[in-house]
């Protein structure tokens, strides 16, 4: 339960979006990110396959910790 996964976009060094499966769903932090995260919030099997990067990324890496 204490395990989160998160995905990010950077461009010039500069964070615009992210994903972070505590949350569920993807956020955006410029005008760009925004208009992003809301397309990809709309698609379910995007956010499905984020969802399950915990558990195919995470989780199998755990023990290797």
């Amino acid at each position: 339960n204490d395990i989160e996964f998160i995905y990010s976009e950077y461009f010039n060094k500069l964070e615009f979006l992210r994903f972070s499966s505590s949350v569920g769903k993807y956020v955006g932090y410029t005008e760009l990110g925004v208009k992003n995260a809301e397309r990809l919030n709309k698609d379910a099997s995007i956010l499905a396959q984020r969802k399950a990067e915990k558990e195919r990324y995470c989780k199998h890496n755990i023990d290797n910790w």
